[in-house]
């Protein structure tokens, strides 16, 4: 597998404006053989685990910025030092490097959010996951509905009329009905602690042949139900496998190390809310070892559904006491071939994945097989037994 460098830079990891934001990761400490959650200043990475001994607790305050500035922490490095180290192929594993933001939380995901998206959900299943058909399908879909459906609101009385003439037509799917009905589409997306930070690898399975990044916001919510902030995400999904069928989901979205969240979560204060990130634009490029580019975007200003309204969803009828991490879906969808006129995109091993927002800073990663990505070991009970080992049990928890 060739190796394409990462090029992790500072400047595009983090937002546009700098250190203006209340900006909180994880850090893996070889030191003490486990991870920390950490403020990320302009003079430094600081460890804040003596008082949030889990990314979840800090979440829970009631004001977590001002109670991550009112830590001054320990200094592990700097921003650049534990950036270039977090690499994976080019790590030392003698010293930190950055995580996935979140521990604790249950990281679920909200699907066919975007109307453009919704049309290309239906092609994967009237093309019965196979790539050669899906152009031909693409546009006789799209000759019957049309794509300008950024305007309808799932579940009005507009929404159920469209529902009708489509079931007319033979063209509904379960793609439509969480799309423009009144039920959300939310999944569990991985296990909890599973998710892969910047510089990791990310994982197709060795048996698809058809598979894509998605690009997405991702909100942090605490147990109340409460956004505090947001981070960026990469929902890595295998088109083939949920193409052939919807009940094949879970073997689609969730593999080893198919979840990327990153590169920190980025608390809501007066810099930034929930209206920035309802009119966040996140930027993707895929750069491939054989010299392909492809790029994309998500526009969070065209999403079907309120964030706040997918949240409700979420917790109508399920308690989430560590708090939950929110992929809010993806405008994108690739249609770029790759490989042969007609044949559209799929991942190649050694992809290099950046996304990119101006509040959000980058995510960026490196594709692999997820059966031969770094395995994932270190669960729920490694890391209480880790915490106690280090004093941090029943502290700031």
């Amino acid at each position: 597998m060739a190796t394409l460098d990462l090029e992790l830079q500072v400047r595009r990891f983090l937002p546009d404006d700098g250190y203006a934001g209340t900006l909180v990761a994880r850090v893996w400490r070889p030191d003490v053989q486990g991870p920390s959650v950490v403020a990320l200043r302009e003079t430094g990475v600081f460890d804040v685990s003596a008082e949030f001994a889990t990314m979840a607790t800090l979440l829970e305050r009631p004001d977590p910025v001002r109670a991550v500035r009112g830590s001054a922490g320990e200094r592990l490095g700097s921003v650049d030092d534990i950036l270039a180290n977090s690499d994976e192929a080019r790590r030392d594993p003698r010293k930190p490097f950055f995580l996935a933001p979140c521990d604790l939380q249950v990281v679920k995901a909200a699907g066919v959010t975007f109307a453009s998206s919704l049309i290309e959900r239906l092609i994967e299943e009237q093309a019965d996951g196979d790539p050669a058909k899906a152009q031909e399908v693409r546009a006789r879909v799209v000759a019957q509905i049309g794509t300008d459906l950024s305007r309808l609101k799932p579940g009005s009385p507009q929404a159920m009329a469209l529902k009708k003439l489509l079931q007319e037509q033979g063209l509904w799917s379960q793609y439509l009905e969480v799309g423009i009905g009144p039920d959300a589409e939310v999944f569990s997306k991985a296990p909890v602690l599973s998710a892969v930070g910047t510089g990791a690898e990310i994982g197709i399975r060795s048996d698809s042949s058809w598979n894509n990044p998605e690009p997405e916001v991702v909100l942090a919510v605490n147990s109340r139900g409460r956004i505090v902030g947001a981070a960026l995400g990469n929902d890595v999904n295998l088109r083939d496998l949920e193409g052939r069928s919807a009940l094949l989901l879970s073997k689609a979205k969730d593999n080893n190390a198919s979840c990327a969240i990153g590169p920190f979560i980025r608390l809501f204060d007066a810099s930034f809310g929930l209206a920035d990130v309802r009119r966040e634009k996140v930027d993707l490029r895929v750069d491939g070892p054989e010299g392909f580019v492809m790029e994309g975007l998500n526009s969070m200003e065209f999403i079907s559904r309120e964030p706040q309204d997918i949240v409700d969803q979420t917790i109508a009828a399920h308690q989430y006491p560590d708090g939950f991490m929110l992929f809010l879906g993806t405008l994108f969808a690739p249609t770029k071939d790759r490989d042969a006129p007609g044949a559209g995109f799929t991942h190649k091993l050694g992809d290099r994945v950046s996304i990119r927002s101006a509040r959000l800073g980058e995510l960026c990663n490196r594709v692999n097989h997820s059966e031969k990505a770094a395995p994932w070991t270190f669960g729920l009970r490694a890391f209480m037994a880790n915490l106690a080992q280090r004093g941090l049990l029943g502290k700031g928890l």
